[in-house]
């Protein structure tokens, strides 16, 4: 059966079952309405919230509401959360914290020929500048930054007379506001009050984080094999942290300790991510060692032959697509900027793009980009979508009488002056934010890894079990322990499975702190726990190990005939290669 609801964003239609019970029709509802988790809401059997369906009722089956096939109810989305609550429960990152405290002024040295004044007093002539000033920007050379960092973006919201008593940080909404009862929910009226305005698109001039840096060139390296194994195009998370960034007055840099690769279906031309099962376990790994997921990063390219890649991003064809410009908004949206200036608690993102691409000498580049929060709002709101052959270009949807769309314009130039032109379509390069990308001088990881390479997740060329695992260990001779052990592809392994039989999860948030402290005592002492102890003995027992341990000698087996396993004596089947109760292999 279909029943309908109506809210002011439009009538949508859900497929039921009499069967079903009011807390599935409510998960649809959510889905439907692309609603917030935490969210307020109700649903009504009449308009203007008369006869709300009860929380009593959400066990029981909508044929015993009752809810026939057909019905409508209402959907009355409940808003006017006090700005000063919010405000007073955010926690903001450390990064914002520290940036706070700064003053940020842009100290400026005496000059001989303008300054007539003592060495202890200062003129207007070398007077700090605030971070803001056009000077400070003019000053510089061609490869600063074109944006103000963010905070300097806050300073200068709240450099007036009040001090920023009454500035606020807004998103911006597509939407139309709920809760009007001057008129029928659209597409029947709407009135001035809660149509969204119009939207100008305009070039923004702050970003959110102005440089990332990987820790070590080795970490892009690695993630580049998953392409030159396989000439499909690969797609990653990056997971580091948030630092002050010196280089621009009160910048913000993501610096990026590894790059995770979530299942995906990789082609020559792109690459589609699939569900992953372990995202969870991920990000549980990842706050162990300190860091979290601060950006994404993808491969577009093109084998020249030569060792040379194909140039094809450049501002005469386009730096991201629409549908790359669409997937980072969706990323930044999933993962914004706690702010207290703001009074849903949140305003932007940190979130990054990495893209790697071929630069004019048809060499192998990383380029760094945010879309704008412009971009981001009309992303949420479902209403930007990529054009059919154009990738430099988006589109914004037309009005329906399921989805009510603000007009959008942005400004250009021509030989007869300035224009205001309907952003169908819409040149991308309104939306996006350049940043700059580095490496350090002199590298020091926080996971550097050991000799070889522990095999990375979800890739087609490698495969992560116990064989896999004895090769690493026995390869790092002469390597300190804490060093190999300090690969995230190797901890996450062994966070999420079983080694040998053994589950070694609760025991790695030791190990983790060992790595992120570089306590060599600290991880001498769990490698000396029985869970590790036992794992090594089992690595040495299962090959040649430099400790002069030979490998046991294993009873004759043919092809059809079951074996057994030497280690935990299970009567294994012919096929099998790896024992099915210890997982140590045959």
């Amino acid at each position: 059966m279909i029943v309908r609801v109506q809210s002011s964003d439009g009538t949508k239609r859900i497929p039921s079952n009499p069967t079903d019970t009011l807390r599935t029709l409510l998960d649809k509802v959510i889905a439907a309405f692309l609603l917030d988790a935490s969210t307020s809401f109700s649903l009504c059997r009449r308009p203007g919230g008369k006869e709300e369906l009860q929380p009593g009722q959400l066990a029981l089956q909508l044929g015993n509401i009752p809810i026939h096939h057909g019905d409508m109810l209402y959907l009355i989305v409940k808003t006017g959360v006090e700005g000063s609550e919010v405000k007073g429960g955010i926690e903001e990152d450390e990064v914002d914290h520290v940036l706070s405290k700064r003053d940020g002024q842009v100290s400026r040295s005496r000059d001989p020929q303008l300054c007539h004044h003592g060495p202890q007093s200062k003129c207007v002539n070398c007077m700090p500048l605030q971070p803001w000033d056009k000077a400070v920007q003019e000053g510089r050379d061609d490869t600063t930054i074109k944006h103000l960092s963010f905070h300097t973006h806050i300073r200068k919201l709240t450099s007036g007379v009040d001090r920023g008593k009454f500035a606020n940080l807004e998103d911006l909404s597509c939407k139309i506001k709920p809760g009007c009862k001057d008129h029928s929910p659209w597409p029947a009226g709407i009135c001035t009050k809660c149509q969204p305005s119009a939207i100008t698109l305009a070039r923004q001039e702050y970003r959110h984080v102005d440089n990332v840096m990987f820790e070590d060139g080795s970490i892009v390296d690695r993630f580049l094999d998953g392409w030159r194994e396989s000439g499909g195009q690969r797609l990653g998370y990056l997971l580091g942290r948030y630092e002050e960034y010196t280089d621009v007055p009160l910048g913000i840099r993501a610096v990026v300790a590894a790059i995770y690769e979530p299942p995906q279906t990789s082609l020559s031309h792109s690459v589609e991510l699939l569900e992953d099962p372990a995202r969870e376990m991920v990000d549980q790994v990842a706050t162990l060692l300190g860091l979290r997921k601060v950006g994404w990063i993808f491969t577009d390219l093109e084998s020249e032959g030569n060792i040379k890649v194909a140039y094809k991003r450049s501002i005469n064809t386009h730096l991201l697509s629409a549908e790359e410009c669409i997937m980072a908004a969706n990323f930044q949206n999933q993962y914004p900027n706690p702010s207290k200036l703001s009074t849903t608690g949140k305003f932007g993102s940190k979130f990054i793009t990495v893209c790697v691409s071929g630069n004019e000498a048809n060499q192998i580049d990383l380029k760094g980009y945010q879309v704008s929060n412009q971009c981001m709002a009309l992303v949420r709101d479902d209403c930007l979508v990529p054009t059919l052959d154009a990738p430099e270009l988006g589109y914004v949807r037309e009005s329906t009488s399921e989805l009510y769309v603000p007009d959008v314009f942005y400004k250009t130039k021509d030989s007869y002056g300035e224009m205001t032109r309907l952003a169908r379509p819409l040149p991308l390069e309104y939306l996006i934010i350049e940043l700059t990308t580095s490496h350090p001088k002199n590298p020091q990881p926080l996971l550097p890894g050991g000799k070889g390479q522990f095999p990375i997740s979800n890739r087609f060329t490698s495969h992560q079990d116990f064989s896999s695992l004895c090769g690493y260990v026995q390869g790092q001779t002469g390597v300190p322990f804490l060093s190999f052990m300090a690969n995230f592809h190797l901890l996450l392994y062994l966070y999420s499975h079983e080694v040998a039989g053994l589950r070694l999860k609760a025991h790695l948030p030791l190990l983790c702190e060992a790595i992120c402290s570089g306590n060599k005592s600290l991880s001498d002492e769990w490698r000396a726990r029985d869970e590790w102890a036992t794992v090594e003995q089992l690595i040495a027992a299962s090959t040649e190990s430099p400790t002069g341990l030979a490998p046991p000698t294993r009873l004759p087996s043919s092809s059809s005939e079951s074996w057994q396993c030497q280690h935990c004596t299970l009567l294994n089947p012919p096929q099998a290669t790896d024992c099915e109760a210890c997982h140590l292999p045959k």
